[in-house]
Formats: C-alpha cells, sequence, structure tokens
C-alpha cells in the first residue's frame, strides 16, 4: 500500500471519529442557543471545565496510540493489546476519580471561571449532569487510542457517528420534547457517551481474545502506564490552561462576548480535530515506523503529512471565510452575539494553515514518544501566553471604550482570538525548529 493511501486509510476515518466531540457541543450549543443567551453563556463555562477534565487525560489515546504502535511495528500483537488494556483500567480509575471531584466542585469551578448569577446556575446545572459521563468519555479515549495503534481507525469512526446520533435525537427530545432545559442536554449527551464506551469495550474484549492478550489488570504496568503518560499529562494540562485562560478573559468582557466565544470556539475545536486526523495518522505511523527501526520511513511520512496540514488547513480556512456570515444564525437568534460570532470566525479562519503545522507536528513528535519535550515547550508557551491574556483584559476597557454594546462585543471577540492566534503561531514556531533535527527519531518497540 502506498504512503499516500496508508495516510488516507487512516487520517479520514480519524478525522470523522475526532470531530464527534465538538459536533457533540455544536449539537448541544444550537440546540440550548435557542433557549437564550444565558443558558448559552452557562453551557461555555460548564463545557470548558468538562473538556478540560477529559482533556487533561488525553495521553490515554495518544500516549496508548505511541505504544500500542511501536509494539504492532515490532511484530507484537499481543504485547500491543495488552499494553492497550492497562491503559483502559487506567482510564477507568481515573475516569471515577475525576467524575465524583467535578460533580462536587461544579459550584466553585464554574464560579472561578467568571459565571454569576443565572449563568452561573446554568452552568452548575450541566456539570454536575455531564459529570457522570466522565469515566465514559475516558474509557473512549484509552479504547481509541488501542485502536488506532493497532492501524485501525474505522472501528471508532462506527462508535462516535452511532453515538453522535443518538446525542441529537436524545437532546432534541429531551431539551424541547420533554422541555427539560440545559439538563436535558447534559442527559442525552451522557447516555450517548456511556453507548459509545460499551461498544468499543466490546471491541476491545474481542481482539484480546483473538489475541490471546490478558484482561487482567497488571498493577505495575498499569503504574508504568500511568508514569509513561505524565508527561503528556503535563502538555495537556499546559495546553487547557491556555484555554482556560481565555474563557476566563471572555467571561470579563460580559455574556454576550462569553456566548459568541462559547459557539466560536466550538466551530474551532471542529477544525481542529479536522486538522487532528492527519496528526492520527501521523501518531500511527511515526510509531510504527520507528518501532521498526525504519527512520527513513518516519521522516517521509512527516513530510507528506505536514504539507497535508498546512494545505488542509488553507482549504478550511477559505470554507470558514464563505460561510461565516450565515453560520452564526444556526446557533443564537441574538443579533449582537450573531456579530461577535462572526468577528472571531474570520480570524479563525485566517489562522487554519498555522493551527495545521502545529497540530501535524504534535501527533508527529507524540508518535515518536517524545513526550518530554512536548510537556516542557507547553510549559514554556503556557508562560508566553499568560501575558498576552492578561493584557488583553486588563486593556478591554480601553479598547471597548465609545462602542455601542453590539460593537463592543464583536469588537472584543476579534482581539480575543487574536491574541490566541499569536499563542498558536508562537507554538507552531517552537514545534517546526523541533522536528527540523532528528532528536525525537528514537528507534525500538519502547522508548
Amino acid at each position: 500500500m502506498s504512503q499516500r493511501r496508508e495516510i488516507l486509510r487512516l487520517a479520514v476515518p480519524a478525522f470523522l471519529t475526532l470531530i464527534a466531540e465538538p459536533l457533540f457541543l455544536l449539537a448541544d450549543s444550537a440546540i440550548i442557543g435557542h433557549l437564550g443567551t444565558t443558558s448559552l453563556a452557562g453551557l461555555g463555562v460548564a463545557s470548558a471545565v468538562l473538556l478540560t477534565a477529559a482533556g487533561i487525560f488525553v495521553f490515554l489515546a495518544y500516549g496508548t496510540t505511541a505504544v500500542v504502535s511501536r509494539q504492532v511495528g515490532a511484530g507484537s500483537a499481543k504485547g500491543a493489546v495488552e499494553a492497550g488494556v492497562d491503559g483502559t483500567w487506567l482510564a477507568i480509575g481515573l475516569g471515577a476519580a475525576v467524575g465524583l471531584i467535578t460533580a462536587a466542585a461544579a459550584g466553585p469551578l464554574c464560579a472561578w471561571l467568571g459565571a454569576t448569577g443565572a449563568v452561573h446556575e446554568q452552568a452548575v446545572t450541566y456539570l454536575r449532569i455531564s459529570a457522570a459521563g466522565l469515566p465514559a468519555m475516558l474509557v473512549v479515549l484509552a479504547a481509541t487510542g488501542v485502536l488506532r495503534g493497532l492501524q485501525d481507525t474505522r472501528t471508532p469512526l462506527v462508535a462516535a457517528s452511532l453515538g453522535f446520533g443518538a446525542n441529537i435525537v436524545l437532546n432534541l427530545a429531551l431539551v424541547h420534547g420533554l422541555h427539560l432545559g440545559i439538563a436535558g442536554s447534559a442527559i442525552g449527551t451522557i447516555i450517548a457517551q456511556w453507548g459509545m464506551a460499551v461498544g468499543l469495550l466490546a471491541v476491545l474484549l474481542r481482539t484480546a481474545a483473538a489475541t490471546g492478550a490478558s484482561l487482567h489488570p497488571h498493577p505495575g504496568r498499569v503504574l508504568a502506564a500511568a508514569l509513561g503518560g505524565f508527561p503528556l499529562l503535563v502538555r495537556t494540562l499546559a495546553l487547557r490552561a491556555v484555554l482556560l485562560l481565555t474563557v476566563w478573559v471572555a467571561a470579563g468582557l460580559g455574556d454576550v462576548p462569553l456566548a459568541a466565544y462559547q459557539v466560536s470556539s466550538t466551530i474551532w475545536s471542529f477544525l481542529v480535530f479536522a486538522l487532528d486526523a492527519i496528526a492520527i495518522a501521523a501518531q500511527a505511523l511515526t510509531g510504527k515506523a520507528l518501532g521498526a527501526g525504519d527512520k527513513r520511513a518516519a521522516r517521509e511520512a512527516t513530510d507528506v503529512m505536514l504539507r497535508w496540514g498546512i494545505g488542509s488547513g488553507i482549504v478550511l480556512g477559505a470554507l470558514v471565510l464563505a460561510v461565516h456570515p450565515w453560520l452564526p444564525a444556526l446557533f443564537t437568534p441574538d443579533p449582537a452575539v450573531r456579530a461577535a460570532i462572526g468577528a472571531g470566525l474570520v480570524i479563525i479562519a485566517l489562522g487554519q494553515p498555522i493551527s495545521g503545522i502545529a497540530f501535524v507536528v504534535d501527533g508527529v513528535l507524540m508518535g515518536a514518544g517524545d513526550g518530554r519535550w512536548l510537556a516542557w515547550s507547553m510549559v514554556g508557551l503556557l508562560a508566553a501566553y499568560v501575558p498576552i491574556a492578561l493584557a488583553l483584559r486588563a486593556a478591554a476597557p480601553t479598547l471597548l471604550e465609545g462602542l455601542d454594546p453590539a460593537d463592543a462585543a464583536a469588537v472584543s471577540v476579534r482581539w480575543l482570538w487574536l491574541a490566541f492566534t499569536a499563542f498558536m503561531a508562537l507554538r507552531a514556531v517552537v514545534f517546526w525548529w523541533r522536528i527540523r533535527g532528528d532528536a525525537w527519531m528514537v528507534t525500538g518497540a519502547r522508548r
């Protein structure tokens, strides 16, 4: 099979799978947006906490993909599946703990992000119910990582497609049919998430039986999986801190900018995961090539996928620019929120080629097991972004002085996305520098 066909075989299903979570939020945003600006702003705060709670453990997918694909490259199918089983047990334990903590601390967490009054009430309601879906979200991450490492991106696609379809039907029925409001959206989403988790676990059990892999938790290996994932945890914590800091700035700008940021950031997430599909192929192919000791194949695949990432970013940016005048109407009837969403989408569109570089290289380095470098680089990038975000929040009153509320909201959202795009540009430059050398290319079944 040619390299391009192999990339497409992995990337196309991965793309459709990865956009499932932002599609969940897009559907929630569209359904909840018609309940009013307060509910939409509450969803913005709650989803930021929820995605952070799940997102910091994304190493369950990315780290597992790298470990499993290296075992596949080294010719050990049983070892690959057992490594994935260890990651899944880790996901079950972490998911239960994180779900309980998130539900218990929902009020303070939403208040910390700047939600007040009715917005705070809506955010807490959504977050407390949605916390029950966190164990399922982490199991889905781990099981998906196993299957990607086994070079199978089609099975997670089936699970994601069924989950997304169920989520829309359930949310419409519960929010607008039974009039449960934002609580109905949360209930519908967790039912869909648990359905996905159960389905993927069934596939993993069947794969383990076919390879003779043990399903019992091995404390030493589970601990090793946790320690091996620690650098990626640090990397992800730094990235989530950047995103939470951006939400904090948006909350300080008012309810309309916050609601607009919720929608525009969900669209950005959709675009990011579309680009990350190429990064998923990069993880699987890089890990497999380095596990087999083939540095040349790893380098060639990296060059091809990097070109694809930039090209995809250009195409996605052009599409967003083409639809940005009409897209906001899908999410809210409020003219001020619509205008602010449109202003943010223009900046998001222009930044897509930059995102293409950043996310593809990120995937290559994860597949190579270069977690320690990724961790320290992201901590440094966070340190660089903090003064940018603080300066924007401090300068907002001056920037918006004399503007009517609708124009002020659009201008504030535009500046918010300019600041975040500056962070992404810096990230792309740093990652590009790393990939030009050879220090990240370490061969063997384990790094």
